[in-house]
């Protein structure tokens, strides 16, 4: 069954917010803004950390309509910083993420039949990007460089800041709403992947990537910036010991990060595999089985005596045969 969507057009950004304040960073200049959220409207995490450069460009993509693609490594929290910007600004986001299985149906909507009158009949149900050009909404496609030929040609059509949508099918233009925002994430940027790690994504239309207008390269923090990132995520580390407990970990994902860099391992600790580690941390008590089912037990055989000596350099401790001497926590 289709999901349906409800029709907010009539919208408008009604406030402004600035964007020091809102943000925590040295910036003082303001950015329209909805003072009213809706359904669409992502949640905050009061505990987000915004990274200056990559806030930057997403406002410029809510404030002066410009096309917007966030690339970087995964985990680095591309998808994540759209949506806490649109959260701050009260501005409806709808994510998809460019799998295998999106088709232009998906995207442009198809026939379907249903109950009128309690008549059978075959009626056009619209697809998430008509839906999304007649309403003041950011569409984010994630992992776009993993987006289907087919697929990428009918989001093509959208790019353009003026661009109006043709439904073939219907025999009808829209015409975008003037709060329409259009934002992607990638891990490459559309060159294809020469790393290994993105099985599945490839080179995008170059004439494509030309329409996109701002393009922000967001990749792993500085130690302070991810420690707090971290901390703020596992609030129970969030003191002394715990500190230096996180700083450790970040130091031990910065190694396979220079590690992968050098073409000594083919993995590497994400942000997201850092807050994975603390978090198993305080399940298990036990720093070097929680690494064992957070990040090593995802490598190579023959690579775990290399980010087994990562551990040994930054806790002083070995890795197990097992993970049965987990600590009880009680």
């Amino acid at each position: 069954m289709a999901t349906t969507y409800n029709n907010f057009s009539d919208s408008t950004p009604d406030i402004k917010v600035n964007v020091g304040n809102t943000f925590g960073f040295d910036a003082d200049f303001e950015v329209p803004a909805f003072a009213d959220s809706n359904e669409y409207v992502p949640a905050v995490d009061e505990a987000y950390c915004f990274d200056r450069s990559t806030t930057l460009s997403i406002l410029a993509g809510f404030s002066n309509n410009r096309r917007v693609m966030v690339q970087g490594l995964h985990g680095s929290g591309k998808s994540t910083h759209i949506e806490q910007v649109a959260a701050r600004l009260n501005w409806p986001c709808i994510r998809i993420n460019l799998d295998s299985h999106i088709s232009r149906l998906d995207l442009l909507g198809k026939d379907a039949i249903v109950i009128e009158k309690d008549k059978q009949v075959t009626k056009f149900q619209e697809g998430i990007l008509p839906w999304a050009i007649q309403n003041p909404t950011a569409l984010v496609f994630d992992e776009y460089d993993a987006g289907r030929p087919d697929v990428m040609f009918v989001i093509q059509r959208v790019l353009e800041v003026d661009g109006k949508l043709t439904l073939l099918d219907q025999n009808r233009v829209l015409t975008p709403n003037p709060f329409f925002r259009l934002f992607a994430t990638a891990n490459t940027v559309g060159l294809g992947d020469s790393t290994g790690l993105y099985h599945g994504t490839q080179q995008i239309n170059q004439g494509q990537m030309d329409r996109w207008q701002i393009v922000s390269c967001l990749n792993y923090l500085s130690v302070e910036l991810e420690t707090k990132v971290v901390l703020s995520k596992v609030p129970e580390l969030n003191n002394k010991k715990g500190s230096e407990v996180v700083k450790n970990m970040i130091e031990l994902a910065n190694l396979t990060r220079e590690g992968f860099k050098n073409g000594d391992i083919s993995n590497l600790m994400s942000p997201r595999t850092v807050i994975s580690w603390a978090e198993n941390y305080q399940i298990f008590s036990d720093l070097a089985s929680s690494f064992e089912l957070s990040f090593l037990n995802k490598c190579d055989e023959t690579e775990k005596p290399i980010i087994s000596e990562y551990l040994q350099r930054c806790f002083d401790i070995e890795i197990d045969d097992s993970v049965s001497n987990l600590v009880d926590q009680d």
